[in-house]
């Protein structure tokens, strides 16, 4: 008999139905984005058109996969924002399961904790924020922004990059 308590999903229910939990419980109302972390060794996806569709219709507003996922267009067509690092034609059933929830993972070596603020730019790719650093990276960023841009400025008016670094940087 599976131990519902070791990971947080009932028996008999699909791990993308809980989604409507953590929806339901989101106080901010902004809704959650899912990251999911995969065993390196797995090779089937994680993720694909019928559960991008389950997690659209449960307001979630993007997924982050650490892994592997498949049936692309469906994907496309859900609307649903998703970053994977791979893909597979193997569904999930042939050797995913659900390990736990709402616990700290990690996507390409980067600790994603629950809670985090994650920020999906659809060319540049996401990053996890923990909140407790939310104000500081809010308050640093518009400074390496300025940094940058004037070294791109210097850069074009055929200063080196090195010394554009040095300089601005």
């Amino acid at each position: 008999m599976e131990n519902s308590q070791k990971h947080g999903f009932s028996p008999g229910k699909h791990w993308v139905d809980h989604v409507g939990e953590f929806q339901a419980s989101d106080p901010s109302g902004a809704g959650s984005i899912v990251v999911i972390e995969q065993p390196e060794n797995q090779y089937c996806a994680v993720t694909g058109g019928i559960m991008a569709t389950r997690m659209k219709a449960l307001g979630i507003k993007a997924t982050v996969v650490g892994g592997r996922v498949r049936d692309l267009k469906e994907l496309q067509a859900t609307g649903l924002p998703i970053w994977a690092r791979a893909t597979s034609t193997v569904g999930s059933n042939a050797e995913a399961k659900a390990g736990a929830r709402d616990v700290p993972v990690s996507i390409g070596g980067v600790p994603v904790s629950p809670g985090d603020i994650i920020f999906c730019d659809p060319l540049e790719g996401v990053v996890a924020i923990p909140r407790e650093l939310l104000d500081q990276v809010l308050e640093l960023m518009p400074k390496l922004t300025r940094m940058d841009e004037q070294a791109k400025e210097a850069v074009a008016l055929g200063m080196s990059v090195t010394d554009a670094f040095k300089k601005f940087r």
